[in-house]
């Protein structure tokens, strides 16, 4: 598979990227089944893997982990991704008693420490920061993650979900620091990216976007509400169409 830089800063990433997101506690704890996973991305040139602490019940990167304390793989021959500032209660964690943003200086480096001890190694090829909370003082995260990079402990910044404004905020913050990506949702049924300056900006900033959710999770294939039955004829057309648009004109969707 082809490898792409996310930017003009780099890092290097194969086309496609395997993501955690949607692996439950009771999956995520099956270290047999996440190595098999794993060799088989490997083998069709798929080197780039998509955590955050809070994937699996806050269990994924500990289980991927150990397939790198079990050498299943090399390390130089993957890149990981990992994020954090999205809280969730779990039986794990009483602490958290309901969902919550924490962007603050002291959580961004205390989660990078925690998912450098989890996966078992000495960096994190890419680390992004999950939403921005409205109480924490972005200019301080902004100086927790340039020591990050500094110590070599995180290669590369990014983020994801971050508006337009979000993101110049926090790239006028990181001055020696280039932010390589943003993580956005973007697929048929969710073209908000293309409307709101999200896409514009990454281009504009000579990046890639982390196109989260391509097939919306599993609803293009299965939904059954009016727009995924549309989009699905439509993608099922013998005629075969050449593209398929999902716009949102005065509050309703339109297939084109």
């Amino acid at each position: 598979m082809e490898k792409i830089y996310l930017s003009d800063s780099g890092p290097k990433v194969s086309n496609a990227i395997y993501g955690f997101w949607r692996w439950e506690d009771n999956t995520a704890d099956d270290t047999t089944k996440m190595e098999r996973i794993v060799n088989l991305c490997l083998e069709q040139g798929i080197n780039t893997f998509d955590h955050a602490d809070i994937y699996g019940g806050y269990t994924c990167e500990a289980s991927f982990g150990q397939l790198m304390r079990r050498k299943s793989f090399k390390r130089e021959d993957v890149v990981l991704f990992t994020k954090c500032g999205l809280s969730i209660p779990h039986p794990s964690r009483p602490e958290i008693r309901v969902s919550h943003l924490d962007t603050s200086a002291a959580h961004v480096t205390k989660c990078a420490e925690q998912s450098l001890r989890n996966l078992q190694t000495d960096y994190i090829d890419i680390f992004l920061l999950d939403r921005v909370d409205p109480l924490s003082n972005l200019e301080e995260t902004a100086l927790a993650l340039e020591k990050l990079r500094s110590s070599g402990k995180v290669r590369n910044i990014g983020v994801a979900n971050f508006t337009v404004f979000q993101h110049q905020l926090l790239a006028s913050y990181l001055r020696k620091v280039p932010i390589v990506t943003n993580h956005i949702e973007l697929n048929l049924l969710n073209t908000t990216a293309l409307d709101n300056g999200q896409l514009d900006y990454i281009k504009q900033r000579y990046m890639r976007a982390l196109a989260a959710a391509p097939l919306a999770g599993g609803r293009i294939q299965n939904g059954t509400d009016g727009v995924a039955l549309r989009v699905r004829q439509k993608l099922e057309d013998p005629r075969k169409p050449r593209f398929v648009y999902v716009s949102h004109e005065h509050g309703e969707y339109r297939v084109r």
